[in-house]
Formats: structure tokens, C-alpha cells, sequence
């Protein structure tokens, strides 16, 4: 994507200070989100050979063991690009000591990126809602992928705490958050990266909360305010009593006992990487990797 066709509402350097943090766990809405799209594998006919988890520690440390227990002949590669600190984590918390039978016998498991066409399932959960350059990163899974693999992932969609939003709103205080990305356009920017039959799917999940204090808690693990023009310095405690009351007085829901109700929308994806076809124009590149894929699907 050019400069101009990034995500207007999210700040490049912002996303990516969150995306290289030191996790200690997953958030709980994400391994809730990797459960629900586990099941969803049962959709799929055939059971890939390999597959890689594309940085599981924010996606979901207990959805990885998930899919590798759903999985358990396939080889695995873990992907985790947040940062050094990440990567030492995710080998720690996802590699086999040398002395379990494991690291020696069954299916072989990788850490790093993977070579381009060599993966069967790209498995990533819960990050495309907080990437700075989507397509960018849609167009690394493609590139992963090998020829009739497939990639599943979730994020979060525009409906995701609308609450806030109104109520940021109405008191006149500067957006809480950026804009999410409509389903329809992540299917758009699949097909633009060159996946085919892009299945999307959405739902939307009411969490609750005894408290004003609790929910703010909850949502500062989910993620920060990425939004460009985000308030600028720090708020004082004036302001955190202020949201509090606000938060009580229009999020109290009589019909969850009380608690204090906001939405998160939730959007899965699945689409599968096509035979490469040749761009019919006046002039037309092919890439070398897919000029011996038509070649050997001629062949046969």
C-alpha cells in the first residue's frame, strides 16, 4: 500500500511500540476469540501437513496448544515478530526441552519466519485490527503460503467498544480509539493480495463488568489508543473520576444484573492461496516462484 492508502485513522509509530511490548499472557478476549475460531476449523476438509502460528503470544498462548491438539500429526513453526524479548518468550514458553521424547520423535517444530510457499495453514489470531499497514502484512501470509493453503484469522470490526465512542462524543473529548476496519474491506484487501474464495464472518460479544475500574483495566490489555490525533499528554485525576462516573451512568445495564455492558465485534476470515495465474496486460511480470508452480501444473 502506498503512504496515502495506509489506515487513516491509526499512528504507524504508535502500533508499532504496541506491537513490540513484552507480553507475560494473552488477553483473555483473545484465547476466548482463538476458541471460537478453533471450531471453526472443522470447516476445513483437509488437515494441513504444516502450519504456522503467526505471533501467538498476543493471539493466544492456550489457542496455540488448541490448534496443535487438533493438529497433533502436522509440523508447527511459531512467527513471532513483536520483538526480541517476544521471540526469546515464545521459545520459552513453546519450545521443547532437549530432554522430552517430544523434541525427538512426531511432527517438527520451527521458530522464525517461514519460507515463501511453504506453509499449509497461516493461523493468525486477533492482530490485523492494530497493524499499521494491513495489506502489507495480509501480503506476508499470501507469500508464506503454499499453493491450496489457506489462512484463518479474527480481529476486531467497527462496532468493537461503541459505547466509548459515544460517549467520548457526547462529553466533547478527542476519539478513544481508531477506527476498525469494516469485513466487507478485509475480504476486499484478501482478494487484492491474491487470495481466492475469502469466507467472512462476524458476531458480536457483550462483556460486563462490576466495575468502571475493572473495565478500564480489561481494556488497557487489549490495546491503546492508536488514533493519531489521540489526546496529546497525560490526563490527570480530575479526568480519570470524570470517565469513571461517565462510564457508570451510561454503561449500567439493567439487563446484565447491573453491570457496566460494552460490545466487542469480532470478525473472522478464512480465504486459500489459487493456482498463480498471469496478469493479462500489455506488459505482464511473473515472478519466478510462480512461473514454476504453472510450469509444474502443466506438467501434470
Amino acid at each position: 500500500m502506498s503512504e496515502q492508502q495506509l489506515p487513516p485513522t491509526i499512528d504507524p509509530a504508535a502500533a508499532q511500540r504496541w506491537h513490540a511490548r513484552a507480553v507475560d499472557a494473552s488477553p483473555w478476549l483473545h484465547e476466548e476469540i482463538a476458541r471460537r475460531m478453533q471450531d471453526r476449523l472443522q470447516w476445513m476438509a483437509a488437515k494441513p501437513a504444516n502450519w504456522c502460528d503467526w505471533d501467538p503470544l498476543n493471539g493466544g498462548i492456550e489457542g496455540h496448544a488448541l490448534v496443535q491438539q487438533q493438529f497433533a500429526e502436522a509440523a508447527s513453526r511459531i512467527h513471532e515478530t513483536s520483538s526480541t524479548a517476544g521471540q526469546q518468550r515464545a521459545q520459552e514458553l513453546f519450545g521443547k526441552p532437549w530432554w522430552s521424547l517430544g523434541r525427538w520423535s512426531g511432527p517438527s517444530q520451527q521458530f522464525g519466519k517461514p519460507e515463501d510457499a511453504s506453509v499449509q495453514m497461516l493461523w493468525a489470531n486477533m492482530a490485523l485490527h492494530a497493524a499499521a499497514n494491513p495489506q502489507a502484512l495480509i501480503g506476508q501470509w499470501h507469500k508464506a503460503l503454499a499453493v491450496g493453503g489457506y489462512v484463518m484469522f479474527s480481529c476486531l470490526g467497527p462496532d468493537t467498544v461503541r459505547e466509548i465512542h459515544r460517549l467520548y462524543a457526547d462529553m466533547g473529548w478527542p476519539v478513544p480509539g481508531h477506527s476498525m476496519t469494516d469485513m466487507h474491506d478485509w475480504g476486499d484487501m484478501l482478494v487484492h493480495a491474491g487470495f481466492a474464495e475469502p469466507v467472512m464472518d462476524m458476531e458480536r460479544i457483550t462483556l460486563t463488568f462490576a466495575t468502571p475500574e475493572r473495565l478500564l483495566q480489561e481494556l488497557r490489555g487489549l490495546g491503546r489508543n492508536l488514533h493519531p490525533q489521540r489526546f496529546g499528554a497525560l490526563r490527570g485525576r480530575g479526568f480519570k473520576q470524570k470517565l469513571e462516573l461517565a462510564l457508570t451512568e451510561r454503561l449500567t445495564d439493567s439487563a446484565q444484573g447491573g453491570q457496566l455492558a460494552i460490545t466487542f465485534e469480532i470478525i473472522y476470515g478464512h480465504a486459500f492461496k489459487p493456482e498463480p495465474r498471469v496478469p493479462v496486460e500489455a506488459n505482464s511480470a511473473v515472478s519466478l516462484q510462480d512461473m514454476r508452480a504453472m510450469l509444474r501444473k502443466g506438467r501434470q
